[in-house]
């Protein structure tokens, strides 16, 4: 490390031994995650509605609170909004994160008090820094500068009580001095509220500054770096950058772009380090890079639950079914699919984040994320989840060279035959030659990446082959503006069982096409 680097990394050797006993104590660090929340609780309308003050343990907890999504909670955050106090948090809550985990219409507000803010959300970001430093000490991080790529809205009042913006722009408005320093753009530039301008001015501040970190979602990150390229004239970051040496991505899954980044950035000191970092919370840090998984961290002030995907199920009203049945970390399995519950100083209680994960490991604790709750499709029995589409992408660029940008994919039903199959709509970097060949390949990929897939796709049985339409350049971002979600957080949902998404998406493909026919 340079002297900068080092002096700074003295600091956090106390921190690391700390994350070095989750091993051992991961259940004690757990409990008393959850007797801390408890506490403050119980003080809460909420403590008083569900007597938190006679819980001693986590059975009592989970049999006094019930599993909830955001449905259940709105009404409670919407009376903090408009500045009652002692609702979910003792005392009041002035910040809020507009989540961007969906694309519905509806916004969710995700209280983000200053507490949970310190505990957990900058915890995690220091951290992620540390267990890179530690594992790579020939890193001069603190002799450059840190670019930062967030969300699309600066923080904006909802009266006179409460303010909300993405996190990310919440956590640039409260950062601390030292990541004020290392960061560029300005502060000015992060918090424009018009993506392209604030695109365009981040690409004229940035391109001279000796960027040497990387932090946002992949996707957008991808459509900043060629504007610089454009912008700069230069042939690769590599040589526009050649400090950088670290991407801190997070949002969405890294694999169909690992291709795309190797090619832009071909220095052989380039490291890629995965964050879990939600509106919700901070939850899960790569730490090791030999291992597959991020190192789920213990004490952010978070307790964690799962309910295993295969006993997940909701009532007619579309709340999750009353017996269904979560359970805390120290009973989890291995290679298992989980839907994440999360209680939190930040004044969520048994809440469906909506994410689910699979533990690579249990000692320690290591989660992939796998999809959503409810972005997979199981129309035909082949329980396909995001983490398999995007193995399968990966694999296919690696058969065929071709890079893809972007995707979605839903069912298609031929209620006549009993079968049916999957539209595939893939925006291409460069699209392949021999379109049907890809398909074949894609779908081979998938077989080997989902046994269920597999097994309906015998002989054509019940699941036919995929069918591919590409997309022209541009669809995705463009179908995101028209939603009034464009850059950021935000993404398309990769998998759905509606074909809700992709039938938008064929529409704007071919109102583009009607104006400009060469499409």
């Amino acid at each position: 490390m340079d002297f900068k680097t080092q002096l700074v990394y003295q600091a956090a050797k106390l921190r690391l031994r700390k994350i070095e006993r989750y091993t051992a104590e991961a259940e004690d660090l757990q409990r008393a995650q959850l007797r801390h929340i408890l506490s403050r609780a119980r003080g809460t309308e909420l403590g008083e509605r569900y007597d938190l003050g006679r819980a001693t343990d986590y059975r009592d907890f989970a049999q006094r609170l019930p599993l909830v999504e955001y449905d259940a909670v709105k009404g409670d955050i919407e009376r903090m909004i408009q500045g009652e106090r002692n609702v979910l948090i003792p005392g009041g809550c002035r910040w809020y994160a507009k989540s961007s985990g969906t694309t519905s219409d509806r916004s969710k507000y995700i209280p983000v008090p200053y507490l949970h803010l310190q505990d957990c959300h900058y915890r995690g970001g220091s951290d992620a820094l540390w267990i890179y430093l530690r594992n790579y000490p020939d890193s001069r991080f603190f002799s450059t500068k840190g670019l930062v790529l967030g969300g699309s809205h600066s923080p904006m009042s909802l009266g006179s009580q409460a303010s909300v913006g993405d996190l990310s722009a919440i956590l640039v408005e409260h950062m601390p001095l030292l990541g004020n320093w290392l960061r560029v753009p300005r502060r000015e530039t992060l918090l424009m509220s018009e993506w392209n301008a604030k695109m365009s001015a981040i690409v004229r501040e940035v391109a001279q500054a000796p960027v040497g970190s990387l932090s946002g979602v992949p996707s957008w990150m991808l459509v900043l770096l060629r504007q610089l390229l454009e912008y700069t004239g230069a042939g690769d970051i590599s040589e526009l950058w050649p400090q950088l040496e670290v991407f801190f991505h997070g949002g969405i899954s890294f694999s169909p772009y690992r291709s795309i980044y190797h090619e832009l950035i071909p220095s052989p000191r380039m490291r890629y380090e995965e964050t879990y970092n939600a509106s919700e919370g901070f939850f899960a840090i790569q730490d090791d890079p030999s291992e597959s998984g991020m190192l789920l961290m213990l004490d952010y002030g978070v307790f964690y639950e799962f309910i295993p995907m295969d006993e997940l199920e909701y009532s007619a009203e579309g709340s999750v079914a009353e017996h269904v049945r979560a359970i805390p970390l120290w009973e989890v399995e291995q290679d298992r699919d989980y839907a994440l519950v999360i209680t939190t100083l930040g004044g969520l209680y048994r809440y469906l984040i909506g994410d689910t994960v699979r533990f690579t490991s249990t000692a320690p604790y290591r989660i992939v994320i796998t999809g959503r709750t409810k972005h997979f499709i199981n129309a035909f029995g082949e329980e396909l989840m995001v983490t398999n589409t995007d193995t399968a992408i990966a694999r296919t660029t690696e058969r065929t060279g071709v890079q893809v940008a972007e995707y979605t994919v839903a069912p298609h039903f031929l209620l006549d035959e009993g079968k049916g199959y999957h539209d595939w709509l893939i925006e291409f970097v460069q699209p392949p030659s021999d379109l049907a060949a890809y398909a074949r390949i894609l779908d081979e990929e998938l077989r080997r990446a989902n046994s269920d897939y597999d097994a309906k796709r015998y002989e054509d049985m019940t699941l036919l082959p995929l069918q591919l339409e590409p997309a022209p350049a541009g669809l995705f971002h463009r179908w995101l503006e028209e939603q009034g979600k464009l850059g950021g957080q935000h993404k398309v949902p990769r998998l759905s069982s509606s074909r809700h998404y992709l039938e938008e998406l064929l529409e704007l493909k071919q109102r583009l096409s009607n104006s400009s026919p060469e499409l």
